[in-house]
């Protein structure tokens, strides 16, 4: 794992550029990335460095930045349900320092059917959804996944800020590093042989009304029409992809199909998937630990707890980072616009 340490006197620059931010109070999330674009160039320069270094050089799949402190009485509870935290702005002075970061490798994104289309998401636990295959879930491990593995736009790199984390709950990882398959397997694996089905947190029962979202009806329509598509016919998609040496990869084996009609991709896949168990480890982050998983270099998910549900539970806030906002214009509403449709 990549690390960056903040030193006092980078905590004082940074936290000179987050009240600036918070004094500007813009009206959209575009006019609040345009700013945090801008104060991210000033941010101490030797986080800039190391985050440039692990944004071109990949010398790991995941790099964690340690240091911020979290304001842990002005956050107030654990929510209970995602978008609290964003209805009363408790988290602004935490979020400006997260999107600061995200800026330095990329454009954050966001997605219309995750979350209302938020920029920044809650990963909470939420009673009701403690054995799903969801981030707010508890008593099942959240396994390890590609984030968005089936989407054509899914993000380069996903921002964790822990808020909170009173359980030292591990964060689970594996890198596509040092993988020790054959030339016949790894063929396989490239090949567009593979299946990969939408997450359930874009599925229609995770949906509210999406209010928030400022877009023509026809457009959110045809976002949730683009996500009903790939599961009634899904295009199949290479796994491994990239220099084969040292591939990048996109599977989230729990949505992914298992066929008879392919011996050899299957055999390749659970080859792969053995391998990715073995390497498998965790990390249990600290409040204002910021982990960075570069989503092309490594798998991430999460290990089960117990929740309390009393206001002190484990909370993350969460951000998409793409870097190339332009391949998803088709599916954005202006070219400055961050909402995925």
């Amino acid at each position: 794992m990549y690390r960056i340490d903040l030193t006092d006197a980078d905590r004082a620059l940074i936290d000179t550029l987050v009240e600036e931010l918070l004094a500007e109070e813009p009206a959209t999330d575009e006019q609040l990335l345009d700013a945090v674009a801008l104060r991210a160039q000033e941010m101490p320069r030797p986080l800039r460095a190391r985050l440039n270094a692990f944004r071109l050089k990949e010398p790991s799949g995941g790099c964690v930045i340690s240091g911020f402190r979290v304001d842990d009485a002005g956050i107030g509870a654990t929510p209970a349900q995602w978008g609290e935290a964003d209805d009363d702005g408790r988290t602004r002075r935490e979020d400006m320092f997260l999107l600061m970061c995200a800026s330095l490798l990329g454009d954050p994104i966001a997605w219309a059917t995750q979350q209302d289309g938020r920029l920044l998401h809650d990963v909470v636990p939420i009673k009701g959804h403690e054995h799903a295959q969801l981030n707010s879930s508890t008593a099942e491990p959240l396994t390890w996944h590609t984030e968005d593995a089936f989407h054509p736009y899914r993000a380069e790199y996903v921002g964790l800020m822990c808020l909170r984390n009173p359980d030292a709950v591990q964060t689970t990882y594996a890198l596509f590093d040092d993988l020790e398959l054959d030339a016949e397997t790894r063929r396989a694996l490239a090949g567009p042989r593979y299946v990969i089905r939408p997450d359930n947190s874009h599925q229609p029962e995770n949906r509210t009304a999406r209010s928030r979202l400022q877009a023509p009806a026809d457009v959110i329509e045809r976002s949730i029409r683009r996500i009903d598509r790939v599961n009634a016919a899904p295009e199949k998609v290479p796994v491994l992809f990239g220099d084969s040496r040292t591939p990048y990869g996109r599977l989230d084996p729990y949505f992914m199909d298992r066929t008879a009609d392919d011996p050899e991709a299957a055999a390749a896949f659970e080859a792969l998937v053995e391998q990715i168990d073995a390497k498998l480890t965790g990390i249990a982050l600290r409040p204002g630990d910021v982990l960075f998983i570069d989503n092309y270099k490594a798998v991430h998910g999460r290990n089960p707890y117990q929740a309390r549900y009393d206001g002190h539970d484990r909370w993350l806030r969460r951000v998409n980072v793409t870097r190339d906002l332009r391949k998803s214009r088709d599916a954005r509403v202006s070219a400055d616009s961050r909402v995925v449709f």
